[in-house]
């Protein structure tokens, strides 16, 4: 793999623009600051870009939202994804995008009616290729699914990429200056100004950064005396490198019931489920697996597995498949599940974080929006994501 951008061996002594984090976020954030003409400096406390929570996530992309704010950003950051090269202007990495869709499926009929409102107000919004599918025409289509589904929808053109390559890509084309294993351990504020940011014992003067370093945002800004409306939740994902029984040709499956969902990976796929019950968890650099995750999604009997509406689940787990493990990370989760974007009461101290989950397919246009709102291109007013917003708590989704 080739270097993604230009990594130097300490802090300089000034920089235009600190962006605090190496994962997705703060890559793409370099991007859209050094394409309005800024001078970026990408500062990761570990050894490597895009080491933490980027790649633990499920790599995947949707339009399917319940509100327009997120279906026309992510809407824009799709058009980046599949123009990727011309976009960014460089060829070392390659998203690998695969556009096989999202299925949604239940087996409630209170759910049958809550589908044809969404897939209704999707059409409204101009996403019109969202399908509404009856039990039958499911399993036409997707044969592997169970009978107890009686209703689905579905979009062909979401589907998934490699989130390694995209941070990198984005890194590389921002040609950004990157300092690794570089913890920011103080933020010089005077007046309630941004003056500088320190890592041990080196300051680099700046009067503008960006803490974009997802579930350890708050603490980074806490540093600064920002106190920021975001909480650390833990993420699991059970991957199972080969799995003859999947199609690799198949969507991104839900189970819209309990929240299990898996899609095709390697040579067999990763499986997923959302918890709302989860409670928070301290950010941290190690979060720690349970095994016992996997075993909820594979044994039949339990409520969540994914053989209660995809049967060939329970020929996994019959026949004792053990080529499996858990990984974990964690999302940065705002009260409504929307991101943070923009300054905070700091002057010159910005944040782009708390994606809920949805950081992979949302950080490129939040970066632009950031990016924007620091060079005054967008107005304070016209960010639906500030962080001075009035917060409206929504039903989770962490898919």
């Amino acid at each position: 793999m080739c270097s993604p951008v230009r990594v130097r061996g300490d802090l300089p002594r000034r920089a235009d623009l600190v962006i605090i984090g190496g994962g997705v976020v703060g890559a793409a954030t370099a991007f859209f600051a050094s394409r309005a003409g800024l001078k970026p400096l990408l500062v990761e406390a570990r050894p490597a870009l895009c080491t933490l929570t980027t790649p633990r996530a499920t790599g995947a992309f949707r339009l399917q939202f319940d509100n327009r704010e997120e279906l026309e950003m992510v809407r824009e950051s799709v058009d980046l994804f599949l123009d990727f090269r011309e976009v960014t202007g460089q060829d070392d990495y390659d998203l690998g995008v695969r556009q096989q869709g999202y299925l949604w499926l239940t087996t409630r009929e209170d759910r049958v009616e809550r589908q044809r409102r969404l897939v209704g107000q999707q059409h409204g919004w101009g996403l019109t290729d969202v399908e509404l599918l009856s039990g039958d025409e499911v399993r036409r289509r997707f044969p592997y699914v169970g009978p107890g589904v009686i209703q689905g929808r579905f979009r062909a053109a979401d589907g998934f990429l490699d989130t390694v390559q995209l941070t990198l890509g984005l890194a590389e084309a921002s040609n950004a200056e990157v300092v690794l294993g570089t913890p920011v351990t103080e933020v010089r504020v005077r007046r309630g100004k941004l003056r500088a940011i320190v890592s041990r014992d080196t300051a680099v003067s700046t009067r503008r950064a960006v803490v974009a370093c997802g579930p350890l945002s708050g603490l980074v800004a806490g540093v600064a005396g920002v106190d920021l409306p975001i909480k650390a939740l833990r993420r699991q994902k059970l991957v199972m490198p080969v799995v003859p029984e999947v199609p690799q040709d198949a969507p991104m499956t839900i189970d819209e019931d309990t929240g299990t969902h898996w899609r095709p990976a390697m040579a067999g796929a990763w499986l997923l489920c959302t918890d709302p019950k989860t409670l928070p968890s301290p950010p941290s650099w190690d979060v720690p697996a349970d095994r016992d995750f996997g075993l909820e999604l594979l044994d039949p009997t339990s409520p969540v597995a994914a053989a209660r509406i995809v049967p060939f689940w329970r020929e996994v787990w019959e026949r004792g498949e053990s080529n499996w493990y858990v990984e974990a990370g964690q999302y940065a989760m705002t009260p409504d599940h929307r991101p943070l974007i923009g300054p905070t009461k700091v002057e010159g101290l910005y944040v782009n974080t708390g994606y809920s989950g949805h950081g992979i397919m949302g950080s490129p246009a939040g970066s632009r929006i950031l990016v924007d709102v620091l060079t005054g291109r967008l107005r304070a007013d016209e960010n639906p994501f500030r962080v001075d917003r009035q917060f409206v708590e929504r039903e989770v989704d962490l898919l």
